[in-house]
């Protein structure tokens, strides 16, 4: 029997494994996810030591191995990657089949643009976890745009048009609005602003995307639309600190509305070309389309829905 046949019947025996021995399966899927033992240990709760003990015992019950290792690097053989790929979308499912029918319990990973966990902390996860005292959130907050599947999150919160077209999308109510704004003393200096294409004459926060590109700003109005390449003192690759530069008086910032509606109440920052920068589709939490949710993310999701139509009174 070759290695591959000894694999397959392996596959077979899992639906009569004892329930601890799910616990192999996980490790191994964990393992494949995070790229070290150690790291895959420590979500697990586990040792390095003990974590590698339960990998030799699958390995051994399978007849094959999983992983290739050395003292610097661990990778999926063949025959682990072939395993990974057959077992992992039925473990989901097993774990999903069995939280669906318990009170919610266990963790929730959320990946979303920092701005986007800013929006959603207080008023739906705080609030999840107030009502759901035995459940996790553990949020990781990227510019980037990741596969949240194949990096191992239950669920994404980006801006609409950045969810992915295979993903089931939950609006999460009000649309979003960019806004330009500078501080008071700047604008006494260097005039405001009337057009877009003004700020080509002023100091203006650039912000670099996550692919190394230069943010273009974005105006539309009556129909028109622009981009402007603008310059200035300073280049940021986190569009939170725009609004410290701009209190600062170093320039010009395009930022999210609702990062600066208070100081533009409180008279701390000036907005200018308002009516160029109209509404667009806010923000939406999205998932793969699972046959068996958890307990935990359909009560989530269960929140969410009323948050956004909160939201969107």
């Amino acid at each position: 029997m070759n290695k591959w046949d000894k694999l397959a019947c392996g596959v077979e025996q899992i639906g009569t494994m004892e329930q601890a021995n799910l616990k192999e399966l996980e490790a191994v899927i964990a393992i494949a996810r995070r790229g070290t033992f150690r790291a895959a240990a420590i979500d697990l709760g586990m040792s390095t030591t003990a974590l590698s003990h339960t990998i030799s015992r699958l390995e051994a019950a399978l007849g094959v191995r999983l992983f290739n290792r050395t003292t610097r690097s661990v990778s999926l053989t063949d025959a682990g990657r072939l395993f990974v790929q057959q077992v992992a979308p039925s473990l989901q499912d097993l774990y999903a089949a069995l939280d669906s029918v318990r009170s919610p319990s266990g963790t929730i990973r959320i990946n979303a643009a920092p701005f986007a966990a800013r929006a959603i902390i207080s008023p739906l996860v705080l609030q999840f976890l107030r009502r759901y005292p035995d459940m996790n959130v553990d949020i990781v907050t990227e510019g980037k745009m990741v596969d949240i599947v194949k990096d191992g999150f239950d669920l994404g919160v980006r801006v609409a048009g950045l969810v992915p077209s295979d993903m089931i999308a939950l609006s999460l109510g009000r649309p979003q609005r960019h806004a330009v704004v500078g501080s008071p003393k700047y604008f006494e200096q260097h005039g405001k602003p009337i057009v877009p294409p003004d700020l080509l004459n002023h100091r203006c926060i650039r912000v670099r995307l996550p692919d190394g590109s230069l943010f273009r700003w974005r105006f539309e109005k009556d129909g028109e639309t622009l981009q402007i390449d603008v310059r200035g003192p300073i280049t940021l690759d986190e569009a939170s600190i725009v609004r410290t530069a701009v209190l600062e008086s170093t320039g010009v910032g395009y930022t999210m509305e609702q990062e600066v509606l208070p100081d533009i109440k409180a008279g701390r920052l000036v907005r200018v070309l308002e009516d160029w920068t109209p509404p667009y589709p806010g923000l939406c939490l999205y998932y793969p389309g699972r046959r068996n949710l958890s307990a935990g993310i359909r009560a989530f999701l269960e929140l969410a829905r009323e948050f956004s139509r909160r939201a969107a009174e």
